[in-house]
């Protein structure tokens, strides 16, 4: 459950502002005595399924992340901190990078990379691998 509230708090957070937002526009008096019920649930369900959907999708693609850490591969990640044209870290056991529950860490560098912002670093050339 901690992960899930960890990866989707913003979501549910949104998805909670939009159920305010119809609570608010259906009962007014100009709105059909149905519009409130068929309104939340249509808001409650659309956000439910898209949470779970984003929740599930997040979560295999960070254990396909881990197991791709894991066999030595090279993982890229987003680093938002660094505001300039080549935002990415470049994350591999070779680099002294480890993983430790859901993040990578590394000494040598200043912030953690969550698992969840980090994609296999799949090149199309295997010839233009940095190394």
């Amino acid at each position: 459950m901690e992960r899930f509230i960890e990866l989707e708090i913003v979501y549910i957070v949104i998805g909670i502002f939009f159920l305010v937002v119809t609570l608010f526009v259906t009962t007014r008096d100009f709105m059909p005595k149905v519009a409130f019920k068929r309104g939340m649930i249509s808001v409650f369900t659309t956000f439910a399924v898209m949470i779970t959907a984003h929740y599930l999708v997040t979560t295999k693609r960070m254990e396909g992340v881990k197991a791709i850490f894991n066999e030595g591969e090279i993982i890229i990640c987003e680093n938002k901190m660094q505001r300039t044209i080549s935002r990415s870290v470049l994350i591999s056991k070779e680099l002294e990078w480890r993983l430790e529950g859901d993040y990578f860490k590394s000494d040598n560098h200043v912030r953690d990379f969550h698992t969840a912002r980090c994609v296999d670093y799949s090149p199309i050339d295997p010839e233009n691998v940095p190394k």
